[in-house]
């Protein structure tokens, strides 16, 4: 079978031969480039050139995801839509990741070595992206002097009508946390359903704009090792009709230290208050947060998983005055995790103890209780509490006695 345009060629041996892919639909020729283009994306492009249709059904795998891997490439990419801009419709997946050792010479606008190209257009980047108007992936991971550059993409009326999936990480000089501020309009996106947003800092004042966005479809938020005040979080979390996921995690010992976060679990629950009737899963690994009384998670009426790091995070630390309450679980909570051992408040251990046994009552729903082993291993009367309403209880390190 040759692969010549869709006339008639003729072969050595004087038969003639038509173009057989020619034959075959759109929808399956694309299956085939996007095997081929995993195998070879030069015999794709070898391929492309045969004919338009082959050229234009290419395009649509060739530029289906790209990857920045050097400032140099996404200037020669902006060039190379600026003559053919239709070719931006058929991008839907973009990466910027630029490697540490640019910063430097970004930070100091110095010439990229070996181009030829003007650092200054590098606002122009905003410019590029907006042209791609199916575009549903954003990775972002670039030095902070595009910060403001790409910010302004967010600011709206939104070109990125389709933008479904975003990560926003600034590399930030000394490994600092890069300002959310720049780039806040991101949460008013009306498209996005996933944000990840890595080692961005954010301060009490959240969307201090005055023109505030409608409702969001927001689905999943992740913020990773990000300095975010919970006043903040509250404010741009009034925005999503319903979030369902939301993780938050932080290191035992943050560097830099944290200036804006919140040193109380509580104060993150009441912030996720106004999604408490979406939200599904609810994560934060941050192990530094104390917790100054029993969590009320009540209102969470749709919440299935909750995790995080210590037991005295759900009950609040020991005190002086009397508990004159209990935790107040989600009405529908199913599994319950916690990150590290057991037992280093023992009037939060009594506390546990208690609702396990009275889980028939207080957590009906209750279904999945994961802890980790320790040093101390988990006592037996939490293993015979769980075992009696019938709890599964999972240890993550220790040996199956089975």
């Amino acid at each position: 079978m040759s692969l010549g345009s869709s006339d008639s060629g003729s072969t050595s041996d004087g038969f003639l031969h038509c173009d057989r892919l020619a034959q075959l639909p759109d929808s399956l020729l694309l299956h085939i480039f996007d095997h081929l283009r995993h195998i070879s994306k030069r015999d794709l492009c070898n391929v492309s050139r045969l004919n338009k249709r082959y050229h234009k059904l290419s395009d649509a795998i060739l530029y289906k995801s790209i990857l920045f891997e050097t400032p140099e490439l996404h200037l020669i990419f902006s060039d190379s839509l600026q003559r053919r801009p239709r070719r931006g419709s058929a991008i839907y997946e973009v990466k910027l990741a630029y490697p540490s050792s640019e910063l430097s010479q970004l930070a100091l606008d110095a010439p990229v070595h070996g181009s030829h190209y003007d650092p200054s257009r590098f606002d122009g980047l905003s410019r590029t992206l907006s042209i791609m108007s199916n575009l549903e992936t954003l990775d972002i991971s670039v030095p902070a002097v595009l910060l403001h550059g790409i910010g302004t993409l967010f600011n709206g009326p939104f070109d990125l009508a389709c933008l479904k999936h975003c990560s926003l990480f600034y590399q930030a000089p000394d490994d600092q946390y890069w300002d959310l501020r720049e780039n806040i309009h991101i949460f008013s996106h009306p498209s996005l359903e996933t944000l990840t947003i890595k080692r961005a800092k954010l301060d009490y004042r959240g969307f201090d704009f005055l023109e505030r966005p409608h409702e969001t479809t927001l689905k999943k938020l992740h913020l990773i090792e990000c300095d975010i005040n919970d006043d903040a979080l509250s404010d741009v979390l009034e925005f999503p009709e319903a979030l369902e996921e939301f993780v938050m995690t932080q290191t035992a010992e943050p560097e830099p230290p944290l200036e804006e976060s919140s040193d109380n679990f509580g104060d993150y629950i009441i912030a996720l208050g106004s999604q408490g009737h979406s939200l599904k899963s609810i994560t934060i690994d941050s192990p530094t947060l104390s917790c100054r009384k029993a969590l009320r998670m009540r209102e969470f009426t749709a919440l299935k998983t909750l995790r995080m790091n210590w037991d005295y995070q759900l009950f609040g630390k020991s005190s002086r005055k009397p508990r004159l309450h209990s935790v107040g679980l989600p009405p529908e909570l199913e599994v319950l995790e916690f990150f590290n051992e057991l037992g280093h408040d023992e009037e939060v251990t009594e506390l546990l103890l208690y609702l396990l046994q009275t889980k028939s009552i207080v957590a009906n729903t209750w279904k999945r209780f994961i802890v980790v082993e320790g040093d101390n291993g988990v006592s037996q009367e939490i293993r015979d509490a769980c075992k009696s309403q019938d709890l599964q209880l999972d240890i993550i390190g220790a040996m199956d006695t089975d």
